[in-house]
């Protein structure tokens, strides 16, 4: 299993890319993304930028990263990283639901 983490693009001069997010500080590659401007997001994967995300995304990913470090570290309790999962049933996608 791969697992890129949410980066936010923090300076770009003099074509180096500095980035941040989950306490690290990275200088990345954007050769699969292109150009952007400071404060965008992108999913990390060693070294590079391979999509760019929307800061839900970056938000909804860190959340899910929490989570497991939280269960590593043998928390049981997960309502605090899940929020809008809370108090509702779960929906199967469209493409899983059987056609009437």
């Amino acid at each position: 299993m791969c697992i890129g983490f949410p980066m936010r693009v923090a300076r770009v001069a003099d074509g180096t890319v500095w980035c941040e997010g989950r306490g690290r500080r990275v200088q990345l590659d954007l050769a699969l993304v292109g150009d952007l401007p400071d404060g965008s997001w992108v999913l990390e994967y060693k070294g590079a930028a391979c999509r760019v995300i929307s800061e839900a995304d970056a938000m909804a990913t860190d959340a899910a990263l929490d989570a497991l470090e939280a269960a590593a570290a043998g928390e049981i309790d997960f309502s605090r990283f899940f929020p809008d999962l809370i108090g509702r049933e779960p929906q199967l996608p469209e493409h899983l639901r059987s056609k009437p």
